[in-house]
């Protein structure tokens, strides 16, 4: 028996709750680990307050993502007592999850603890971090040089907008920041922000195109912001869109391609082959301060997992939850 969080759905209603669950219920897979750590993300709230169409079969184990040791193996890819990372691949939504003390998935889910991280460390960057890192690759592979102009950032005191910003700092980028909490801009500013501006400037209905402010983008919000962003880009800038915290339509023309020969990279953090899953490991483990994690992260239990899920879509949390699952 093992400790986790369970989501249901019947004529009980929607419900999650911190339960204890039998090895034989895991769901089939090559590898089952011990899981150590896992986060709090975006989808994870929706899943847990049943806020958002997130979970797609019941009885679920939510959390998108996990670091932790490997119990039993019929991969030859790993081998017990190897350390590993899961990101993505619709557990958590299709396939129970890391918000428990045990996950069973397919070997080709799983990458190898990247190296100079340990499991607490992997996880504060986690899902958020990683995705971040997917965003400022897509720029990179756009070829722009800090010296094109500042870069926004959208949804910047949550997790991806986080760690967006200090990876952007590192490379030498002026960011922007954009919040819809104005109280943190100390924080932003901490993290590597230059200047911070209240999400009001771009969450409502703007003009097709408007006055170019930056040579390029990292947006986890979607809708109207999305929309202004893409309107305020530079010729022949970049934007990165990974989120739709304020909706996901995109109420935008195209002026902003046709007219600007602007570029938008959808980015994808959940299906991302293992070579590039590790490549961006790679670099955060070049850009990430880890002493910054302290900043970005905070540790809760896995009983604190459903209070916090709330919090989050309340937006009132900063950063990274990291689950310790065995606290």
């Amino acid at each position: 028996m093992f400790k986790a969080i369970l989501i249901n759905k019947d004529e009980h209603g929607y419900r999650a709750e911190l339960t204890q669950i039998d090895e034989a219920s895991l769901p089939e897979g090559e590898v089952r680990v011990k899981v150590l750590y896992s986060t709090l993300n975006y989808k994870d709230g929706l899943a847990i307050t049943g806020k958002g169409p997130v979970v797609r079969s019941f009885p679920m184990v939510p959390g998108i993502d996990f670091a932790g040791e490997v119990l039993e193996s019929s991969s030859l890819d790993f081998k017990v007592g190897d350390m590993v990372l899961l990101n993505g691949w619709g557990v958590g939504e299709g396939h129970w999850g890391g918000l428990a003390q045990q996950a069973r998935v397919k070997a080709d889910w799983l990458i190898p603890l990247p190296k100079g991280f340990t499991a607490k460390q992997a996880l504060a960057i986690g899902t958020a971090g990683y995705t971040a890192m997917l965003c400022v690759m897509a720029l990179q592979k756009h070829d722009l040089q800090p010296s094109d102009g500042d870069v926004l950032v959208t949804g910047a005191a949550g997790g991806v907008g986080s760690f967006a910003i200090t990876l952007l700092s590192k490379l030498g980028f002026k960011v922007t920041a954009s919040t819809g909490r104005m109280a943190e801009a100390e924080y932003l500013k901490k993290l590597g922000a230059t200047e911070v501006i209240d999400r009001t400037a771009l969450s409502a209905p703007g003009k097709p195109l408007a006055k170019e402010r930056w040579a390029a983008v990292v947006d986890s919000v979607g809708s109207h912001t999305l929309a202004n962003a893409c309107a305020q880009t530079k010729s022949d800038g970049a934007v990165a869109a990974c989120g739709l915290a304020q909706g996901m339509d995109f109420p935008s023309t195209v002026a902003p391609f046709i007219l600007r020969g602007i570029t938008l990279y959808g980015i994808n953090s959940v299906t991302v082959p293992r070579a590039k899953r590790i490549a961006a490991y790679e670099q955060l483990s070049q850009l990430v301060d880890l002493n910054t994690l302290a900043e970005i992260s905070h540790e809760i239990s896995l009983g604190e997992s459903i209070k916090y899920a709330a919090e989050l879509m309340a937006g009132n949390v900063r950063g990274r939850l990291v689950v310790n699952v065995n606290k």
